[in-house]
């Protein structure tokens, strides 16, 4: 039997060395700080504008773009796993700084390179946080031609990061039909942000309503070259946004299992009767730690895949065909549905190695599993499980669109 008293691995709590500025290390120190924090800002909600702001003066916000454009030209798995990094301490941070690199990316895809070049620079130079206000699926909004561009009028909803951020991606319907998607800066006049977001998890995201009054949008601001979901390429976008999604959903299960880790082995008793002589031989609460211990390995895995996939696809740019995107929405569906199962169930059975005790509001270790279940709800998973049935049964890629 192993030694318990031996110290842990050092893999297990990553503590880089003061000088080490790698994207890992230096994530790995803001969420040494967010988790210090995370249980009190879930509880008080509202926007985390300290931790925006390290996030900020960390660089990380330009960790994707290319060098040539100041950024520190990271893959995709790098990117991605700052972001489990930062989530795995708290979801929230996790959720706005992985769509910084999402709305980044939708730039890079949607628009031509004189738009998308300068953004990039200005983005790495001024620090800039990208905010959400796309939300396909919201019919209120219009936007009607007008010289030089086009007015937006309506309302948004799920505006993730809006708050406090400095460029907003915003999406309108035509009056004849079809979407058309726009950057701005967040302050422009007919942006209104509304601090209505109050759900039950994801509490810091500030994912909630925007009004838009008369937003003019002038045409070199306008996503129209390629366009949406144009291309394979251009098709990556919705790919992007359910990894991130993979990322943060594991990130809350990992975070969860480590924090019952640190209270069975502080504060659990052992229940009469056991098997064990103490706690940490229970053969019980053994059991459970080895199938959190698999489903975890099970969702890296997967969940590493499918970013390496997206990582090939992504070098491939223009050159990038049906079938090969097609690779990448599998492994991203496949990640999507095990990182999703595997986080809502161990998140809440984390309380089953710990005890009543640990169901004090004081250690809100209820926040994991809220967090999970308010984001796993962006989209259906039976919606994935369809996508892979009909791939494993009629050979058929997932179909493009901005959940697939």
């Amino acid at each position: 039997m192993d030694d318990l008293s031996k110290p842990e691995p050092a893999a297990r709590d990553p503590r880089p060395a003061p000088d080490d500025n790698t994207p890992r290390a230096v994530a790995a120190r803001l969420a040494a700080g967010f988790a210090a924090t995370a249980a009190a800002r879930d509880e008080a909600g509202g926007t985390a504008r300290a931790e925006r702001d390290a996030l900020r003066a960390s660089g990380l916000l330009a960790l994707a773009i290319p060098g040539e454009f100041g950024g520190q030209g990271a893959d995709w798995r790098t990117t991605l796993d700052t972001v489990r990094t930062i989530a795995r301490a708290d979801s929230s941070l996790g959720h706005v700084y992985g769509f910084q690199h999402l709305l980044l990316a939708t730039v890079r895809l949607f628009a031509r390179p004189a738009q998308w070049q300068p953004w990039f620079e200005q983005t790495a130079a001024n620090r800039w946080f990208w905010g959400n206000a796309l939300n396909p699926l919201d019919t209120r909004t219009v936007a009607e031609a007008v010289p030089g561009g086009r007015r937006f009028d309506g309302r948004k909803s799920f505006c993730s990061g809006a708050t406090d951020s400095d460029m907003l991606i915003v999406s309108g319907h035509k009056p004849e039909g079809g979407l058309v998607i726009g950057a701005v800066p967040t302050r422009r006049a007919g942006i209104r942000l509304l601090d209505d977001w109050n759900n039950i998890g994801q509490r810091q995201t500030d994912s909630g309503g925007a009004v838009l009054d008369g937003l003019f949008i002038a045409d070199d601001e306008l996503l129209l070259d390629p366009g949406p979901l144009s291309t394979p390429f251009a098709c990556l976008r919705p790919l992007i946004a359910q990894l991130v999604f993979c990322n943060v959903f594991l990130a809350q299960a990992e975070g969860a299992v480590e924090a019952a880790r640190g209270y069975t082995r502080e504060q659990t008793r052992l229940w009469p009767g056991s098997a064990g002589p103490t706690v940490l031989e229970d053969p019980y609460i053994l059991r459970h730690y080895g199938d959190y211990f698999a489903a975890l390995e099970a969702g890296r895995v997967l969940t590493d895949r499918a970013a390496d996939r997206l990582d090939e696809a992504w070098a491939r740019a223009e050159t990038l065909d049906e079938a090969g995107r097609g690779e990448v929405a599998l492994a991203v569906a496949t990640a999507k549905v095990t990182t999703t199962r595997l986080a809502l169930e161990l998140t809440s059975r984390i309380f089953e190695v710990a005890g009543a005790r640990a169901t004090t509001a004081a250690l809100r270790l209820d926040r994991f599993w809220r967090n999970v279940r308010v984001q796993t709800l962006h989209d259906p998973l039976d919606m994935k499980l369809r996508e892979l049935g009909n791939w494993a049964l009629n050979d058929r890629y997932p179909a493009p669109s901005f959940y697939s």
